[in-house]
């Protein structure tokens, strides 16, 4: 294996990606506009975790939505992963990857090379849409763009690796699809996205307490929310981290090409 080939692996992948994307000027307007109506919506009509009603000035209601940010640059991270193991499948079927696989490289660099690019556009996308929320007062400081970039690599990559060891395992689109939903919410709702952990531990909710404790999507939300802010939380880094190698490692081992693949019937002679 060559670094050259690796290179033209990646940036091949990269601009399919990039491209695909850029064609359908639908995805990117639904990636923003999700987390946008959450911002705006539960920012001005939730109890918000300051313990203010509704009815608190306008200044508190700034101050959650600037909480909530991490956990909606998540969402985007997490939406990306899925629908990018989402194409992945319909490639499968399709029998695309099949042909990427007769390139010169191992499968797990291959593999590598499409989370990358998944997780490229995942972060671009998490960018504009912080770039759009000073549009509603919801800013940080500059040095911020450049500390959370870590953050939202890592949680991108781990997120992508989940996607794809889920795509990995089910064989038909239709059923990857109906599948998502059995993820993205629990993972979103049962985390600190929208709340803080302690919370839910004094709202008297042990089993949501734990579950958000044993969410990797929890510490990939705290991994942004203390980069945001030019801090390092180690042990949410460590967990995003392993959970990466885990969910990568397993897509790799249990990686068929041919599953799901659409057979053609025979044509006569």
């Amino acid at each position: 294996m060559q670094i050259a080939h690796v290179g033209r692996a990646l940036n091949a992948l990269t601009r399919r990606e990039v491209t695909k994307f850029v064609e359908q000027r639908g995805r990117l307007l639904s990636a923003l506009v999700r987390p946008l109506v959450w911002l705006v919506a539960l920012g001005a009509g939730f109890y918000n975790v300051f313990g203010m009603s509704i009815v608190a000035p306008y200044k508190t209601y700034t101050l959650y939505q600037v909480y909530m940010v991490p956990g909606l640059l998540g969402m985007i991270l997490l939406f990306h992963g899925m629908q990018s193991s989402l194409s992945m499948v319909y490639d499968r079927e399709m029998g695309v990857m099949r042909l990427l696989l007769t390139a010169p490289l191992p499968r797990w660099m291959l593999l590598l090379c499409k989370l990358i690019a998944g997780t490229t556009l995942s972060v671009i996308t998490s960018y504009v849409f912080i770039a759009v929320c000073i549009l509603f007062d919801v800013t940080f400081e500059p040095v911020s763009w450049l500390t959370v970039l870590p953050a939202l690599v890592a949680s991108g990559l781990m997120l992508g690796a989940l996607g794809l060891f889920l795509s990995v395992h089910i064989g038909q689109l239709e059923n990857f699809a109906s599948t998502m939903n059995f993820v993205i919410f629990p993972m979103f709702f049962f985390s600190t996205a929208l709340y803080p952990l302690w919370r839910l531990q004094e709202s008297g909710s042990p089993v949501l307490y734990y579950a958000a404790q044993a969410n990797p999507f929890t510490h990939a939300v705290e991994l942004i929310r203390f980069a945001l802010y030019g801090q390092f939380e180690p042990t949410a880094a460590g967990i995003v981290t392993g959970a990466t190698a885990l969910f990568f490692l397993l897509a790799v081992i249990g990686y068929n090409p041919q599953r799901g693949m659409i057979r053609r019937a025979p044509q006569p002679a």
